[in-house]
């Protein structure tokens, strides 16, 4: 019985130092791809499946819904990096980590032109960029130096931003 009592407790105990222990999945190295319009290959109107297998780091996630904020979510706090699923459009911020196809990201107002030729729209803050996959907006600090890009697979006649960007 004392043997028993032992084992069972034994067990129990590495039952409980194991449990503790949990990884947290990588995504390794972000890539938003400006041209395609997708992150590792997802694009911003990807389901929330399809997106959390891509990219399994995410923080938290919202269900698609009006119910929820800004209707619904999948969210990588730790890499800057935010899905609306429902909207359709990704926001990349300059907290992000990864890399671009394109440097974007902390790229100066006039350095865009070379590129993608002049904005759609434009505003004292902002640029926005007809792209093939959609459009591509960045916005401007202080400084004039892109701190955010949006992605989106929809017009900017039919795009609708979320007021907690």
């Amino acid at each position: 019985m004392k043997y028993a009592f032992l084992l069972f407790a034994m067990l129990f105990a590495t039952m409980m130092a194991t449990a503790q222990l949990k990884t947290k999945p990588d995504c390794g190295v972000i890539t938003v791809d400006v041209y395609k319009g997708w992150i590792n290959e997802v694009k911003p109107n990807a389901d929330p499946e399809q997106i959390k297998v891509k990219l399994p780091c995410f923080t938290s996630a919202d269900k698609e819904g009006n119910e929820s904020g800004c209707g619904g979510g999948v969210y990588y706090d730790d890499k800057g990096i935010c899905f609306y699923i429902q909207r359709d459009y990704v926001v990349i911020t300059d907290a992000f980590k990864g890399k671009f196809t394109v440097p974007v990201l902390g790229a100066k107002r006039d350095d865009l032109f070379v590129r993608f030729g002049n904005p759609k729209m434009k505003d004292a803050n902002w640029e926005a960029y007809q792209m093939a996959f959609g459009i591509m907006i960045v916005y401007y600090n202080m400084k004039d130096v892109i701190n955010k890009v949006i992605l989106s697979t929809k017009s900017m006649d039919e795009i609708d931003l979320c007021n907690i960007n």
